[in-house]
Order: structure tokens, then C-alpha cells, then sequence
């Protein structure tokens, strides 16, 4: 691993809310607000992400290069065995973009409408590269986002969709759930 990746003792230092074991974050990326995070075991976080507000990640999960999750206080929650691919933006808050409101955050809020919604991304859900995930956006497990896709909306569990706006394209097999309870047993884990 060299250098790339935070140690154990630099990852306890930057002031998480927790950590877990064997966690690789990239020292590119960008962490705001660490004492929101709380992060389970085998998680990795590649270079140029961002990460700012409170989110809580689950075990074996991925956050692939280039990824922003902005949380604000809304938060967003990655549960075990999600991931998303590169370039993926998760937003739990977002400016009003409807010309009733100004936007941005040098703007005083009293001339802002912010939208905020927690977003969870629930266990062995994916997003694919370049996603867009907006406020308030429940992926069910084992749900799939195609890649380039705009999610304004839930996603059932166990379905892939696809597209701007995004939309069930089919049923994603269970196989998958096999291999869990083996890789559990292996690792001795419940």
C-alpha cells in the first residue's frame, strides 16, 4: 500500500466519530467534518473523493475515485457491501434550482430553500459511474444503478435501473446472498 492510503494511527487522529478495522482512505481525499462519520470494517475510500457532513458506512464497502457525498445534517448512510462506482455524486441536501430562490453557499439562507432528505443506500446496492443521486433517495438492497443515471426517486429492492431519470430496467439476481454467507463463514463473522 505504501504511502498512498492514511495508517491506522493517522485515520484515528483526523477525529472520526468511529473507525473500524482494516479501513484504506486515500490521502487525496477530501474529509469534512470527520467527527460525523462513523465507518465499519473493510471500507475503502479512493483518491479525489469528497466526503462532508454526517454519514455513517457500513462494512465492505467501496467508494471508487472522484465520488462526493455531501450529507449535511440530513446524512446519508451506505450499508454493508454497497459501493459506488467512480464519479458517483450522492446529495442529501441541494439548493431550490426553480427561480423562486437564490442558490449557492454565499448566498444568506434567508434568500435560499434548501432541500434536504437522509439518503440510504441499503445492503449490496450499487451505483454505477457518473450517477447522480438526489435528496431524500431510499436504493433498496440489492438494487443497481446503471451507470449515468439520475436517481430522483426510490429504488426498489433487488431491481436495476437505468437512465435520466432513472427507471426499473429488470429484476437483479439474488446469487450474490450465497457468496455473502460464505465470505462471512470464511472470516468467521455473523
Amino acid at each position: 500500500m505504501g504511502t498512498s492510503f492514511y495508517t491506522p494511527e493517522e485515520l484515528k487522529s483526523l477525529g472520526f466519530k468511529s473507525i473500524g478495522k482494516n479501513v484504506l482512505i486515500s490521502r487525496k481525499a477530501s474529509i469534512y467534518s470527520p467527527e460525523l462519520i462513523e465507518i465499519g470494517d473493510n471500507v475503502r475510500i479512493d483518491d479525489f473523493c469528497i466526503l462532508s457532513g454526517k454519514i455513517k458506512l457500513g462494512s465492505f464497502i467501496h467508494i471508487a475515485a472522484g465520488s462526493f457525498l455531501f450529507a449535511g445534517e440530513a446524512g446519508i448512510t451506505m450499508e454493508d457491501f454497497s459501493c459506488v462506482s467512480g464519479r458517483v455524486c450522492v446529495y442529501a441536501i441541494s439548493d431550490d434550482y426553480s427561480g423562486q430562490y437564490m442558490t449557492n453557499p454565499m448566498v444568506p439562507m434567508k434568500y435560499r430553500n434548501v432541500i434536504s432528505g437522509h439518503v440510504l443506500i441499503k445492503k449490496h446496492a450499487l451505483v454505477g459511474a457518473g450517477s447522480v443521486i438526489l435528496p431524500g433517495v431510499t436504493i433498496g438492497t440489492g438494487a443497481a444503478v446503471g451507470s449515468m443515471s439520475l436517481v430522483n426517486k426510490d429504488v426498489p429492492d433487488w431491481t436495476i435501473v437505468v437512465g435520466i431519470p432513472a427507471k426499473p430496467l429488470k429484476e437483479r439476481k439474488k446469487d450474490l446472498l450465497e457468496l455473502e454467507k460464505q465470505l462471512r463463514k470464511e472470516l468467521g463473522l455473523r
